[in-house]
């Protein structure tokens, strides 16, 4: 069973930046996308970015201008530069690995804090 881990969450000050990472365990197949996503609390999780397997990007609107999506399929990693935070961006960050057969894999979230 491929593991996806995230990473790099934590406590940041409005307009600070982190980098989120997540690593699959190993190769996945039949993969559509790989995305992330966020739940705050009280809230349904939601769509924050996404890469396809060919390198199509797609972004919530709320992020535009502010986070970047990156894959390294090397490394069987993809990450989340979040820049310019701010307090409504704090949630628990979730990686997943969209399939288009078999079932759909989710990391275990990471907390993104955004506080002064």
């Amino acid at each position: 069973q491929v593991q996806l881990v995230e990473s790099g969450g934590g406590l940041v000050q409005p307009g600070g930046s982190l980098r989120l990472s997540c690593v699959a365990s190993r190769n996945i197949f039949n993969l559509n996308y790989m995305g992330w996503y966020r739940q705050a609390p009280g809230k349904q999780r939601e769509l924050v970015a996404a890469v396809t397997t060919s390198g199509t990007i797609n972004y919530a609107d709320f992020v535009k201008g502010r986070f970047t999506i990156a894959r390294d399929t090397a490394k069987n990693t993809v990450y989340l530069q979040m820049n310019s935070l701010k307090p409504e961006d704090t949630a628990v960050y979730y990686c997943k690995a969209d399939r288009s057969w078999g079932p759909n894999l989710w990391g275990q979230g990471t907390q993104v804090t955004v506080s002064s």
